[in-house]
């Protein structure tokens, strides 16, 4: 039996980022293609209080069939390190999709400045709309079809629920704080990476770092693309995930 290929969209988002380039994914894997939305996203509306990642991912990881494929884009790539820990049985290999072990940059580590992070928590109290519609802003910065890319990622977003504010504030506070440079480290699966080398959120000089943690780390760089690789760099992106496949 083929591996189930299953997909974890990013922060303030939902199942329906997937969509782009869903029929491709079914064409490329043999097995069954299955899109999940993160607990308190989309149409999942049942999240754990209080939320943090060991629970949010213990409750996903109980809808896995053993052995999946998880490709997590951004924040859905900390919930597939943390599954690939917890339960190996679940995980057969992790795909993370502009994704980092730890968001935050700190000393010696490229990531997210903590006053970005802080605005972000900040505005999402008074501004939820807003808030996520800068996000998308960020994620698509430095990729020449930025515009397009922010109008079709709305569109399919709005096709689900708005996320729940407890989902996107703890989201935020996972980003922050959740370090798993040591999972990453001694994953018990097989760790790929597509990244793009203009992304803001996962600075490219970061990728280095994260091979140093893990040498079978293998990985591809879209060049001219930013946070969302599958959207605005498509072809790229699924050739580099069916040498991964």
């Amino acid at each position: 039996m083929q591996n189930e290929l299953v997909l974890l969209h990013g922060w303030g988002m939902n199942q329906g980022v997937w969509k782009i380039i869903f029929p491709e994914l079914e064409f490329l894997h043999a097995g069954v293609v299955r899109c999940m939305n993160l607990p308190g996203y989309g149409d999942s509306q049942v999240w754990p209080t209080p939320y943090n990642l060991h629970d949010a991912a213990k409750q996903l990881s109980e809808q896995l069939q053993p052995n999946s494929i998880l490709v997590g884009w951004s924040l859905g790539g900390l919930f597939a390190l943390y599954i690939a820990k917890h339960w190996p049985e679940k995980v057969a290999k992790v795909l993370l999709v502009a994704s980092s072990p730890f968001f935050a940059e700190t000393e010696g580590w490229p990531g997210i400045k903590e006053n970005v992070l802080t605005a972000f928590k900040e505005q999402l109290v008074t501004h939820r709309e807003k808030t996520i519609e800068r996000f998308l802003a960020i994620q698509a910065m430095g990729s020449t079809s930025s515009r397009d890319d922010i109008k079709q990622l709305k569109k399919l977003l709005n096709e689900y629920p708005a996320p729940q504010e407890c989902a996107l504030s703890a989201g935020l506070d996972i980003l922050q704080s959740d370090d798993l440079r040591d999972i990453f480290s001694n994953c018990p699966v097989p760790i790929r990476g597509v990244f793009g080398r203009l992304d803001a959120l996962v600075p490219y000089r970061g990728i280095a770092k994260m091979q140093a943690l893990n040498s079978d780390f293998e990985y591809e760089v879209i060049d001219k693309a930013s946070h969302a690789p599958f959207i605005s760099h498509k072809k790229e992106f699924l050739s580099a995930v069916k040498s991964m496949l």
